[in-house]
């Protein structure tokens, strides 16, 4: 044992005095007031790293690092895969679209009925700013069928054409307009002045471009010879026959 010429040493103390003044009266040897020789074991000193080795080891970057290698020397480039499409970059020098070239408009002129405060119904002229297209006559009555706006709507103007009436076909030969319209365009719920009034929107309506002088008015493409109650359109019409 280490400590053994110790422990018998401290062992004859005690029993000398225990031979000698008693059981009781004897204290027992206390082990701090007299500190044993102790065998103290030095452990080395740490090892001085050499120069021509890191201080401390990285295994984990070490290994991350063989790790990327290895991706790297198995991993061939996708453009020098068997097989493998490539996405071609895209290119800086592609043409930006052109800028759209602004909508030419024109103004027209549209005939709507209004009703004086004496009875007269009186025909109404107003202005709609349409775009420009190859069949500027068709657009013209499109736009006279929607009808007045709200606020013509509170001036009183009125479109006397029956709802749900369309334009077939509109066509200009010589001077005549000849326009054929739904079926709906031969009823009208106000009698014989609002047969009147309907024509008379649609003939001051067309005769506003200068090559139209009269109408001949269709219905499904075919020529009626009146309309309503004795309302001639057999033969086309003009301002002059209101």
């Amino acid at each position: 044992m280490v400590n053994a010429e110790t422990i018998q040493k401290n062992f004859n103390l005690f029993k000398t005095r225990l031979t000698t003044v008693g059981i009781e009266d004897t204290p027992l040897p206390s082990m701090t007031e007299e500190k044993p020789d102790e065998l103290v074991v030095q452990e080395p000193p740490p090892a001085v790293p050499s120069e021509r080795e890191p201080a401390v080891q990285q295994p984990v970057q070490r290994t991350e690092s063989v790790a990327s290698e290895s991706e790297t020397r198995t991993q061939a480039p996708t453009s020098e895969r068997p097989g493998a499409q490539t996405t071609p970059a895209p290119s800086t020098n592609q043409q930006q679209p052109a800028p759209q070239t602004p909508v030419q408009t024109r103004d027209r002129n549209i005939y709507f009925t209004q009703i004086d405060k004496d009875g007269q119904i009186l025909h109404s002229r107003v202005t709609r700013r349409l775009p420009v297209s190859d069949s500027p006559m068709q657009d013209v009555l499109n736009a006279l069928l929607v009808g007045p706006s709200a606020d013509e709507l509170n001036r009183g103007l009125l479109n006397l054409i029956p709802q749900n009436t369309r334009i077939l076909t509109a066509t200009v030969r010589g001077n005549t307009a000849y326009i054929s319209f739904s079926e709906d365009f031969q009823f009208n719920t106000f009698g014989v002045e609002g047969y009147v009034a309907q024509l008379r929107q649609i003939v001051w309506t067309v005769t506003e471009f200068s090559n139209v002088s009269d109408v001949q008015i269709l219905v499904e493409g075919r020529r009626l010879d009146y309309l309503g109650e004795g309302i001639w359109i057999g033969s086309p019409i003009n301002r002059q026959s209101f």
